[in-house]
């Protein structure tokens, strides 16, 4: 049975139509959903009953269960999700001054094999459908007992790998009758697939870009990123400016920090002549340590120097503060699996 979640409005609308019934029971339905966030469609009150019959049928809210709750010293809640097929998930809600924020799964294990990041240690079994992504929002919204005002698409999985999908998932979460998160408060990462870059640039939508460049030459990124040897950094820097083009939107590039592999202020320097003239912010995040690399976190005193040279040549950088390092539950850690 279909997940009600998997429908966008107009989707639902058509639905509705089909089975004889105007138009407006859709926006009724769809306010339901996502307004009053029901379990059911029996407790909708003002929808024909024979419309809830129908839609009991053919639809379910029964997207999966939370299997564990992990919280960190910062306020950042893990959730271990069981998707109906037995697959497990992970989402992750982090506090801000500006609201909460969920950081959403998009594929259950990942393809790209970054050398640095647990989620890339189990190889992608399957993408996630759009409702699947947007009932992670309902659902940490329930087991949390808070608003989610932004959303990152930076969880297990590569975004742009199930392009279409996600395309569903936005659309879905930033209609303004339903969940209505602005398309601003929305940020998708990718680790660089640049027909997708250049695809997404014509999307429409105002949501954020991120991109995982991680190092500003091609033989740093190929051992810490295998998705190198199909798009190199030229082509990855060339579809960015593509973007930049077209929408006039700031993209940002994330850059893990690993000691001693891609922190020196050699290669901050190459990184500051990579992004020249560019309408983009470097956001230098700590490395967080896996147990399956070998790799470890740059020192401060060598991200602040890192940081020093990109701010003395008018790149505009930030060093992010780590979230949930302590659950498992930071940058590079998420691993869908329970431990």
């Amino acid at each position: 049975m279909d997940l009600i979640y998997d429908l966008t409005y107009s989707e639902l609308e058509e639905y509705i139509v089909s089975k004889g019934y105007p138009k407006y029971r859709a926006e009724q339905v769809w306010r339901w959903v996502y307004q009053q966030k029901i379990d059911a469609f029996s407790e909708m009150n003002n929808v024909p009953q024979d419309l809830i019959e129908i839609l009991s049928k053919d639809f379910s809210f029964d997207s999966m269960e939370m299997v564990i709750k992990n919280v960190s010293a910062d306020g950042t809640i893990k959730f271990l999700y069981d998707l109906k097929d037995a697959n497990l998930i992970e989402t992750v809600l982090m506090k801000h001054n500006y609201g909460m924020s969920a950081c959403v799964t998009t594929q259950v294990g990942c393809n790209i094999g970054c050398s640095f990041c647990a989620s890339g240690v189990l190889k992608k079994k399957r993408d996630l459908t759009a409702g699947e992504i947007v009932a992670q929002i309902i659902k940490t919204e329930k087991d949390s007992g808070v608003r989610i005002s932004s959303i990152v698409v930076m969880g297990i999985g590569e975004p742009f790998d199930n392009y279409k999908n996600l395309i569903k998932f936005l659309e879905i979460v930033n209609h303004p009758k339903g969940l209505a998160i602005g398309a601003r408060h929305i940020t998708v990462s990718t680790s660089g697939l640049v027909p997708k870059i250049k695809e997404f640039a014509h999307f429409g939508m105002q949501v954020n870009l991120a991109i995982s460049l991680h190092a500003p030459n091609n033989e740093i990124r190929s051992k810490l990123m295998k998705i190198n040897d199909r798009f190199k950094v030229e082509e990855v820097v060339d579809a960015i400016k593509y973007y930049i083009s077209v929408t006039n939107r700031r993209v940002t590039i994330e850059y893990i920090m690993i000691n001693e592999v891609n922190d020196s202020e050699e290669t901050a320097l190459e990184l500051a002549q990579l992004l020249k003239g560019m309408n983009v912010y470097v956001n230098l995040i700590p490395y967080n340590k896996v147990k399956e690399a070998p790799y470890e976190r740059s020192t401060l005193e060598r991200r602040e120097a890192f940081f020093n040279v990109l701010k003395k040549h008018k790149i505009t950088a930030v060093l992010r503060r780590e979230q949930g390092h302590d659950i498992n539950a930071a940058c590079g850690q998420l691993r869908s699996q329970n431990l």
